[in-house]
């Protein structure tokens, strides 16, 4: 099976380096092999042209740059859009998160046990997340387990592995951050169950480049509510229609 790996990068020239390096690196379940998709959303410090040099060293298979800043939302969106492999993961490119995790994320996929697979922080130790985060990160999932059933610890973990016929069936309209949100709502309301397994984490703050504001909370929380009661008409992709398994 062929792993596509998309990694949405805005500004971290102080980090891609080693997550590249990382991401090359990591083990994958047997029989797998990886894509890496790297897709810069109009980054400014350099990093651009670091990206650049790793592409003709051959370390990145697949890399696009967005002439402006658009958004990871529209950054994971135009890396699924290139993804050639059977399953989707999705990676950011600071420090947080670490690509050892991916065997044990994508191990359930593989064996035919689930089709979409969560790395919860909460299941492992989210070393260092303040506590406004732990809140923030407990409404949003309380919200989700609430309104679609969800059964998760985690809905706003990076680390999302998705079957790439099941992440094809939905139409995604995020932006921002809102990723997270939208995939789960819509997913669910499609009847696909989220499997989920531990992951490390290693948190980092606004000095260190970390994006995700306050306002991005709230409009997260907004989508998990607009989701609840849209028509699956409405995200559903014109040939997934035909199939649609019973709203739940």
């Amino acid at each position: 099976m062929k792993i596509s790996i998309i990694i949405p990068v805005y500004n971290e020239f102080r980090t891609f380096s080693q997550v590249l390096d990382r991401v090359r690196r990591a083990a994958l379940p047997e029989g797998c092999s990886k894509e890496i998709i790297v897709i810069d959303d109009g980054s400014t410090d350099g990093t651009t042209q670091m990206i650049a040099v790793h592409a003709r060293a051959g370390d990145i298979i697949t890399r696009h740059h967005i002439a402006g800043n658009f958004g990871k939302g529209t950054a994971i969106r135009t890396g699924i859009a290139m993804a050639s492999g059977d399953i989707v993961l999705t990676q950011d490119g600071d420090l947080e998160y670490d690509p050892n995790d991916y065997a044990r994320i994508l191990e359930p996929i593989v064996k035919n046990d689930a089709d979409v697979v969560y790395g919860s922080r909460f299941l492992g130790k989210p070393a260092g997340m303040a506590i406004r985060n732990r809140i923030a990160n407990w409404i949003l999932t309380t919200a989700a387990n609430f309104l679609y059933g969800a059964g998760i610890t985690d809905e706003a973990t990076a680390y999302k592995a998705f079957r790439a016929s099941a992440l094809r069936e939905v139409h995604l309209t995020c932006r921002r951050f809102e990723f997270c949100p939208e995939i789960t709502a819509k997913l669910r309301r499609l009847g696909y169950r989220i499997r989920e397994v531990p992951i490390s984490y290693n948190a980092r703050g606004i000095a260190e480049g970390k994006k995700i504001r306050a306002s991005d909370g709230f409009a997260a929380l907004w989508t998990l509510l607009k989701y609840r009661f849209v028509s699956r008409r409405l995200f559903v992709r014109a040939n997934a229609a035909a199939t649609l398994v019973p709203s739940r």
